[in-house]
């Protein structure tokens, strides 16, 4: 079967890398209420609902179609919500079938080839949350 020039240029992706689970650490409470400075219920619970999404390529540079990973984590995501992999073909971001749940501890991993020699942005989303813009050189 032969491979279609445009098919060359998508990216494909290997597969799901099962992050490792991170443990959370707990916060100690005051001994008194009187010792104990909180902000305002509305204030706590907004600055902990915006969502937002890092990530980290494994490498700046890498040979077509070879593995690596990215990896990041979100706070405001709830665990089980998938991440997906954008990549900026002719200024518009494409989805690209690579994605990924974030676990319980807000992490994700995921393994991915790129094909599109050259200079890549990518970025991972989820919903209308994007991570900021990296950049692998595919050679």
């Amino acid at each position: 079967m032969m491979v279609t020039k445009r098919r060359s240029l998508r990216v494909a992706v290997v597969g799901v890398l099962g992050a490792a689970s991170l443990a959370l650490a707990g916060t100690a409470m005051a001994a008194t209420p009187a010792a104990h400075t909180a902000a305002p219920a509305g204030a706590r619970s907004a600055a902990a609902a915006k969502p937002a999404i890092t990530a980290t390529p494994s490498v700046s540079s890498v040979r077509a179609w070879t593995l690596f990973r990215v990896t990041g984590k979100t706070t405001g995501i709830k665990a089980g919500t998938k991440v997906t992999l954008q990549q900026k073909q002719h200024g518009k971001w494409v989805t690209l079938p690579a994605s990924t749940p974030v676990n319980s501890g807000g992490s994700y991993a995921l393994r991915v080839e790129l094909g599109l020699k050259g200079k890549n942005d990518l970025r991972m989303v989820s919903g209308s949350t994007a991570s900021p813009v990296f950049r692998v050189t595919v050679s």
